[in-house]
């Protein structure tokens, strides 16, 4: 039986070898190459130990196919030959000869390379990758074919888009990436992208230089320009959100097309001349850039200050001969430039036959061709003849001198991505060497192990990427990656006009981001020579600075850097640049002509010392001083018939009053206290009705009056001045005792015064009182009006009806003054009616009786104060001494019959 089991196994083993072989030979029967790659590459594997990859976009795009499907797909060709990264390229190759010459690194290891064209395309470069991974020119994804040396990692691939999409790929095998300028800070995820690093900062850095730079000349409208990639799309994003945080508003925001679009860049041509902004800030690689500086140049677009991104600052490509008038006064970003002894002998020490490269370099350097069969066909195309030697022209001979031609490629002076070429080369040399010097129980892998330099993994070197540390040659640039970055420090580089009309880039500053946030931007102002050829930078907002005394307002519907500049109302300020809102003053305080500071109130008062006060009291004692100069005539003249006939106890009262409204009135002036606010109103109050009562009392008119009553006129008219004044006296003592006057602050009736006047107290009392002197003063002008045709040769009715009317017009003609005025006017305009209607009372009584006495004595006599001759009807009148001596008469026989 165990014979039949043996049997039983042997039969089973040989089906399933058979089924094996089976499928093998239907998996290449079934598997087959899509596509066969067309790339331009340098390669040096053959006896070398290790091999170093590279990716370079030596060209500018990808040539255009005719889009035809019906043959076999080709990979497109590349075109636009670009001399700059040709000098990346043979940067890497002069390192790695240099390495590979020096005793002290990798000194038993020559290194390899392969480096191949990406032509700035992603396509390209993720063909390149494919094909630098298999290791043949045929790529096998996921497949290592053949068993050269092996591969130690990829320096490149150019543009941020680029490395992203090769760093995906490179990242699925660990595979380790330096990239020399993609700077875009999506690379810094290092779940995505585990494997990349890089010689060049961080595009977070640069953002944020650029945004310290826009703030710190106070640039708030500025336009932003990024090329349609993730290098243009996320620098211009970090670079956008500081700026807005800070208060910059975006003027306008485009983007620059991957592929060749006139009508794109015509629209981002609009935009910027439709702009105001005088700012331009552009993340973009001169490749993309370059389209629109032509397009700038042809619509003379001037009067610009561009911020570049490190990607152009320093491209030959974009400072072409012409380009002063737009870029002239650019300010930007570059990276650290170095100098690299023995670069630019290698530079100029090239075969022209040596790879296809290098023959199209030559080619379009000197307008030639090396190939004689085509030179030869383009002469007979042109009809041209053969020179002297039988060649053709066009026919380049291979020792044409590179150096004898001023060339973006052979110029050393800004060393900056290349540099950084330099620096990705050595670093990955310093990781070989450290891995190959790795002592064996002394490693950093599983049980301490080592990994051998002549068969490793990618994740094995990868391991010494992270941790190198060392000292670039010649610069002493120390290098060290953390999380896959270095320090991001860049010059500010400005594009100065020089004398002979060529653009030369003069380092006017630097940005160290592993400083102190307040020390990272150092710019020596005084360096830049700006766009206008000025030494102060230019303006550049969507609004000017509202100053003190302004506010900003709001514009609908646009940014917030556009706004209107509001004047502050009349008692509100603002004392600082670009307020929001104004401040009101308070209290005391009110804003001054700028509206920028609350300044003290006027404090207003009608002074004694002013002019107007000064004239208002000298009125007054004029008037004082003539009311007493009558009284003294009126006592020496005491016994005569003119003085007699009036009561002259009540005329020298009458004179009393007229002296006190005179002087009160100068108690109105002044600062108002509280015993001149109450003395100036009762004053006011007692005097006039003192002065009408004894009008009424004193006067010839009113005893006429009262004997057409039959009225007694001692007991009445002495009763009732003596009623009258106690009255007054009594309603102005209870006024002063419940609401006296006091001195009050009026800030309502001026805004920008303080106008320091009485408060009456209550308004009750003060029109009682005096609306008891209009009565009087009404009855006053009725005795007096009644009387005025009295048959006397002096009729002092009607002087005292003239005075009545004086009065009342001058007290008519108050109310409006009064209530039309403000402040210190008001208190004048009141001084006014008291001095006015009281020398018109003083005028108008008494001057025609001084008149008669000191100016016609003679009709101061007994029979002039007789009845005139009687008319000739007989009728009589009377007149106002014999209307006296009859009322005098009654009160007399009165009084005896009361004795009876």
């Amino acid at each position: 039986s165990w014979k039949y089991n043996k049997c039983l196994v042997i039969f089973a083993l040989g089906f399933c070898a058979l089924f094996c072989l089976h499928g093998s030979v239907s998996a290449e029967s079934t598997c087959k190459l899509k596509a066969k790659f067309n790339l331009n590459s340098y390669k040096d594997v053959e006896k070398k130990k290790v091999v170093i990859g590279g990716m370079f976009p030596v060209h500018k795009r990808i040539a255009s196919n005719d889009g035809n499907t019906s043959r076999v797909p080709v990979s497109s060709g590349c075109e636009g030959f670009n001399f700059r990264t040709f000098r990346w390229t043979q940067t890497m190759l002069f390192a790695i000869n240099e390495i590979n010459k020096r005793n002290d690194l990798l000194p038993k290891t020559d290194l390899g390379y392969v480096i191949y064209d990406s032509c700035f395309t992603i396509s390209k470069a993720v063909e390149g990758t494919l094909t630098y991974l298999t290791g043949q020119d045929e790529a096998v994804p996921n497949y290592r074919c053949g068993n050269g040396p092996p591969l130690a990692a990829l320096v490149g691939a150019g543009g941020s888009d680029l490395s992203i999409a090769t760093a995906r790929i490179l990242g699925l095998y660990h595979f380790p990436q330096v990239s020399y300028c993609s700077t875009c800070s999506a690379l810094n995820n290092k779940f995505q992208f585990p494997t990349f690093l890089r010689t060049i900062p961080n595009d977070q850095h640069q953002s944020t230089a650029m945004a310290q730079m826009v703030l710190h000349f106070g640039w708030t409208w500025v336009g932003i320009i990024a090329a349609e990639d993730d290098y243009g799309k996320y620098g211009i994003k970090d670079f956008k959100d500081q700026v807005e945080e800070a208060g910059v508003c975006i003027s306008f925001s485009e983007t620059l097309p991957k592929v060749s679009s006139p009508a794109a860049i015509q629209r981002v041509v609009q935009t910027i001349v439709e702009s105001t902004a005088k700012i331009i800030v552009v993340f973009s690689s001169d490749v993309d850039l370059s389209p629109l500086i032509s397009e700038l140049l042809h619509h003379n677009v001037t009067n610009r200050t561009w911020i570049a991104s490190e990607a152009w600052i320093t491209s030959a490509l974009i400072n072409q001969p012409g380009v002063s008038p737009v870029l002239a006064g650019t300010l930007g970003f570059g990276v650290k430039r170095a100098e690299i002894p023995g670069l630019q002998r290698h530079l100029l020490d090239l075969d022209p036959f040596a790879d296809p490269l290098t023959e199209e370099f030559w080619e379009t350097l000197f307008n030639c061709t090396l190939d004689y069969g085509k030179a030869l066909r383009m002469a007979r195309e042109v009809n041209r003849t053969l020179s002297r030697a039988g060649v053709p022209d066009g026919l380049c001979t291979g020792t044409e001198s590179v150096a004898q031609l001023s060339n973006t490629y052979s110029d050393v002076s800004q060393l900056r991505i290349t540099y950084s070429v330099y620096k990705a080369v050595y670093a990955v040399a310093h990781a070989l060497h450290h891995l190959e010097h790795c002592e064996p129980g002394n490693g950093p892998f599983v049980g301490k192990s080592c990994a051998d330099i002549t068969n490793f993994e990618p994740w094995q070197l990868m391991y010494y990427m992270k941790n190198v540390h060392f000292k670039v040659p010649n610069t002493e640039e120390e290098i060290y990656f953390v999380d896959g970055d270095i320090e991001g420090y860049y010059d500010i580089i400005n594009w100065q006009l020089g004398g002979d009309g060529e653009i030369s880039y003069v380092t006017v500053g630097h940005y160290n981001g592993s400083a102190a946030p307040e020390d990272r931007l150092h710019i020596r102002n005084g360096s830049i020579v700006w766009n206008n050829e000025e030494s102060t930078p230019p303006r550049s907002v969507c609004s000017e600075n509202c100053q003190p005394g302004t506010r900003k307002g709001i514009r609908q519907g646009e940014p917030v850097c556009c706004f209107d500049c509001i004047p502050c109302a009349d008692g509100e300020i603002s004392n600082t640049t670009n307020a929001r809102e104004c401040i009101l003053c308070s209290g005391d305080f009110w804003s001054n002509d700028a509206h920028d500071t609350c300044v003290p109130k006027i404090i207003e008062f009608l002074a004694f010392g002013e002019p107007l006060g000064v004239t208002l009291i000298v009125i007054a004692a004029l008037g004082a001083l003539l009311t007493i100069a009558v009284g003294v005539v009126l006592i020496l003249h005491i016994d005569t018939p003119l003085v007699k006939a009036n009561d002259p106890l009540l005329s020298f009262s009458l004179l009393f009053s007229l002296v006190v409204t005179f002087l009160c009135s100068i108690v109105f002036l002044g600062e108002p206290q509280h015993w001149s606010c109450m003395t100036s109103q009762v004053a006011l109050a007692l005097g006039f009705a003192l002065c009408l009562s004894s009008i009424m009392g004193g006067s010839p008119e009113g005893a006429a009056f009262l004997l057409f009553l039959n009225i007694q006129k001692k007991d009445i008219l002495t009763c009732a001045h003596q009623r009258t004044i106690a009255m007054v006296v009594i309603a102005c003592t209870v006024w002063l005792i419940i609401l006296p006057p006091h001195p009050v602050k009026n800030t309502s009736a001026q805004n920008i015064k303080i106008i320091l006047e009485c408060d009456e107290g209550s308004i009750v009392f003060i029109c009682c009182v005096f609306a008891y002197d209009i009565v009087l003063a009404l009855l006053a002008f009725v005795f007096a009006f009644i009387a005025r045709k009295l048959e006397d040769h002096f009729s002092e009715a009607k002087c005292v009806t003239f005075g009545m009317l004086v009065f009342f017009i001058v007290w008519i003609s108050f109310v409006p003054a009064y209530l039309s005025t403000r402040g210190k006017f008001m208190v004048a305009v009141q001084i006014f009616a008291i001095l006015a209607s009281s020398f018109g009372l003083l005028f108008c009584i008494f001057l025609p009786k001084c008149y008669i006495l000191l100016v016609k004595p003679e009709r101061n006599k007994e029979e002039m104060m007789k009845p005139r001759p009687k008319p000739r009807d007989g009728t009589t009148t009377g007149t106002s001494a014999s209307l006296a001596t009859a009322a005098t008469e009654i009160n007399a026989s009165t009084a005896v019959d009361d004795k009876d």
